[in-house]
This record gives C-alpha cells, structure tokens and sequence, in this order.
C-alpha cells in the first residue's frame, strides 16, 4: 500500500495485477484487475464511483481519474479508458501496461451515485456522451440487478457508429431486461436513415425525446413517461452536462434529482447564479493547505473564492470549478460564505462547516479556510 497526497487529500493506493485488457474502438480499451482476496473489502464500491492510478507517462508519475463500468455485485473492478491523443498520458497505459503487469490503484471514490430502492417502481433516465458510458453503464447493471420494478432509458450521443463502445453489451442488456430498458443512440458526425437521431444531444434534442419518445405511459394514461422520472443520471462534456441539466431542469426534474459526472475540466457554472449578494471590498483570506498557513486579500466578492486564488497562483486543488468532483472541499472556520449549486457534499458535511472554495461567494470581510483533512 501507498499514501499520495492527491487532489489535496492523502489517498490509499494498492498495487493490483491487470487481468483483462480489450480494446473497443479505435481509440478507447478496457482494463480489468485482479482483486486479492484481503482487498476484497477494500475495493467494495458503489455504482458511479471511479478508481485513480498511478503510473510512468513519459518518465514521469501521473494520477489519473477513471470510472468503473463494473457494477458492485460483479466483485471486479473494470475501466473504461478513452484515448485523447497520441501523447497523452492514457496513450503511454495503453502502450506500457498489459495483463499481468502491476499498477498502483487507489481505493474507489466519487459521489455520482443513486440510493438504491429495490422494492420501489422507479423510472430512471440516464444522457451518456462518448467515454460518459461507463460510470452509467455501471449504473444501469447494478439497477437492473438490484430493482426489478425499475425501467431504464438510455440516450448515448457519439460522433459516429465506429465510436460506440460496449455496443456487444448494451446488447446483452437489452436482451435479458428488453420489458425494462430501452437504448436510442445518436451520432452527431454521421447521418442516420432516422434524421431524429442524427446530431447533438442538447436542449432541442431533449424536447423532441420528451415530445416522442418519453410520451405515451402504458402505467398510467393520464401522464407521460416524462412525468414518472424519479432520477436524471447525465455523464459526458462539461457543455453537454449544463445545456442538459437546465433543460431537464426546466422541465420539472428537481435538482436534488438530475446527477452528473463531469470528465473534463469545466469552468462554468452548471446552474446560472440566480442571487444577487452585498459587495464586499478587501476581503482578507487566512488558509491552511498541505500543513502551511497562508494569508492574502481578495480584491472583493464578486468572484468565487478558488478563482481568486488561483488567479494570485496558490496552488489549491481544484478539478472542475463547478460543484462537481470535489477536490477544492474545505472547512469554513471563521465568516460566512455563500455555498452555490454543488453535487458534491451532503447536508452533513455542510452543517460541519465543509464547502467547496470554487462554489463559495465571500459574505464577510474576513475568512478563514481548512483545507487540509486531519
């Protein structure tokens, strides 16, 4: 076992064996580890979650993020791995590591997950963008496992057809649970005889999908199928997350209900700031990070608090700028700040004291931050 300081917190790594590596398409591949029996527990995790390696790219050691497409009752831990670019650090896994070889994993992580209610009649819709399959079809296993009165739908955009992964297992899936879960796939780079599927999945795409096909409920005639949606589970690029989740948003999903998982860095905000706050000028920032105390000024409160100190170039973790991974949580131990739309911290932590700097808009002249984990 290994501890690294990631992402600001210290994480617990394990070398596990590669057992399987497949490829799918011409630039994604699958990885699968062998999990010894005195890691069994430690490597126990909940649909959704990911797993961070680390390994050599280019002489030098990376950590990176990536999301399970096992589910939970599989008791294996499977990858999903996409390809960016040729001198990418995924590239250099791709090329240097085989079954048989070692890697350090950390233990598994990440709050894109859904309580399950197996003895509830649910109707749960999941949007997948490319390499945004995985955490969902991990997702869409372990609910067709686990709740039996359950029905799926899936959107899956890709560019084209030659860039569908799984397209064997989503099969398979449809066969064994076809009265439960229907699969529509759209291709934004390649015509279809259907012209409905061709193009991006977006606010317009939605419309028509709500409009067409999540329209008639055989369980119910007076509403739709649209109405019956408990849980939004969305998964791909930052621009696709946000035009989704306002669309589906503004169609009646509760926010509580619309979960996603963001694969890239995203500096928007997913939701648009509906407050207006006070103005605040010179407002002082006293922070503990990787066991130093810092201090320095915010010109105000107009911009949230990481941005600010990323512009006077701390180093604050920081994955996303928009609520979602969680690296930039801290605890407020003096003043008030204002907390935005997050998917990461529960009402607990935030009752704690926990927030999210990239979320955060000061409400006081002075603050003072934690964002060491004790």
């Amino acid at each position: 076992m290994e501890q690294l300081i990631y992402k600001g917190k210290l994480t617990q790594f394990h070398r596990l064996k590669i057992a399987k590596k497949e490829d799918l398409t011409k630039n994604t591949f699958s990885l699968e580890f062998e999990i010894p029996a005195n890691l069994k527990d430690t490597f126990k995790f909940e649909a959704g979650q990911y797993v961070s390696i680390n390994f050599k790219s280019h002489g030098e050691d990376v950590i990176n993020d990536y999301s399970m497409t096992s589910a939970p009752y599989e008791e294996k831990i499977s990858l999903g791995l996409k390809v960016a670019s040729s001198n990418g650090a995924t590239s250099q896994l791709y090329e240097n590591y085989n079954p048989g070889d070692e890697l350090l994993v950390s233990e598994p992580s990440g709050r894109f997950t859904l309580v399950s209610k197996p003895s509830e009649f649910r109707t749960i819709v999941g949007f997948a963008g490319g390499i945004g399959i995985t955490p969902i079809l991990s997702h869409f296993k372990n609910i067709l496992h686990k709740e039996p009165r359950t029905r799926l739908y899936l959107f899956l955009g890709n560019k084209s057809s030659e860039e569908l992964m799984y397209r064997g297992l989503l099969n398979d899936l449809i066969q064994q649970y076809g009265n439960r879960l229907q699969i529509f796939y759209f291709y934004s780079q390649e015509k279809t005889s259907d012209h409905f599927f061709y193009g991006r999945l977006d606010e317009k795409k939605l419309n028509l999908i709500i409009n067409q096909i999540l329209h008639l409920d055989d369980t119910d005639e007076e509403s739709t199928i649209w109405d019956a949606v408990d849980e939004v589970l969305i998964c791909g690029k930052g621009e696709m997350i946000k035009t989704l989740a306002n669309a589906c948003y503004h169609h009646g999903i509760p926010k509580k209900n619309i979960h996603f998982e963001l694969f890239e860095e995203f500096n928007d905000d997913i939701y648009p700031v509906e407050k207006e706050f006070p103005l605040i000028q010179n407002v002082q920032v006293d922070f503990k990070m990787f066991g130093k105390e810092y201090h320095t000024e915010l010109p105000d409160n107009r911009e949230k608090i990481l941005q600010q100190l990323l512009v006077q170039n701390f180093s604050v973790p920081y994955s996303c700028k928009s609520g979602i991974c969680g690296s930039c949580e801290c605890t407020l131990e003096e003043g008030e700040v204002e907390l935005l739309e997050n998917e990461y911290l529960t009402e607990k932590e935030e009752l704690q004291g926990k927030i999210l700097a990239c979320m955060s808009i000061a409400k006081t002249k002075k603050i003072k931050l934690n964002f060491d984990f004790n």
